[in-house]
């Protein structure tokens, strides 16, 4: 099986991409959805991170605020990291046994979609990496459009290696600025990556993020 990495800034079209790839029977892994499984009521995760930032990031039905949380943790490096040593292992544990699973299914390639591919330094567990990227303009502008605070962009970026630091590590880049039909020919064109052939699944009005 030939495993690949996907990363790339956020708000450039990684989440698009797995969805795209999922449709065209490529297995996924999305380390994003792994870490709100995890912190979910009654994992231990969820209690881990209770004792080490306290009770006033759970919610009174005993769910983690996601927000407060996220907006503390990236306003301070330390508990960031702090959190990140609490998730970060569980998280490779369940992607790694899903990547096991798929080898003995014999499936011939699949996917992890990981922010921080090399940031983590888990580059090294695949036989090639994938930066989806687009320009930091469109990124911006996209963000904004979710109603993302300047500031909150501006920390989510400092957090993660910039773009074109990312793109220079990867094997592949798909350029995200065009219609998802332009993307999905960049993807078709990765070596190894074995598609549907038969799925039809392109929109061609839909924007790549």
């Amino acid at each position: 099986m030939r495993l690949f990495g996907l990363t790339g800034g956020i708000g450039m079209g990684k989440s698009t991409a797995g969805e795209w790839l999922r449709r065209r029977g490529v297995p996924v892994a999305d380390t994003d959805q792994i870490a709100r499984e995890l912190v979910e009521p009654g994992q231990p995760a969820l209690e881990e991170i209770r004792r080490a930032f306290g009770g006033e990031f759970i919610s009174a039905k005993g769910g983690l605020l996601r927000q407060k949380l996220a907006q503390h943790v990236f306003a301070n490096a330390p508990a960031r990291r702090q959190l990140e040593d609490i998730l970060h292992p569980r998280i490779r544990a369940v992607w790694l046994a899903q990547v096991a699973a798929w080898r003995q299914e014999g499936r011939p390639s699949a996917v992890v979609l990981i922010p921080l591919l090399f940031e983590t330094a888990a580059a090294s567990c695949f036989d090639a990496s994938i930066c989806v990227a687009c320009s930091a303009a469109t990124q911006r502008r996209r963000l904004l459009e979710r109603d993302w605070a300047a500031e909150e962009i501006d920390q989510r970026n400092l957090a993660q290696w910039p773009i074109d630091k990312k793109i220079a590590a990867a094997d592949f880049v798909v350029w995200t600025e065009g219609p998802l039909e332009v993307c999905a020919e960049q993807l078709e064109r990765i070596p190894g990556l074995v598609l549907d052939s038969g799925a039809r699944v392109c929109d061609p009005q839909r924007r790549c993020c």
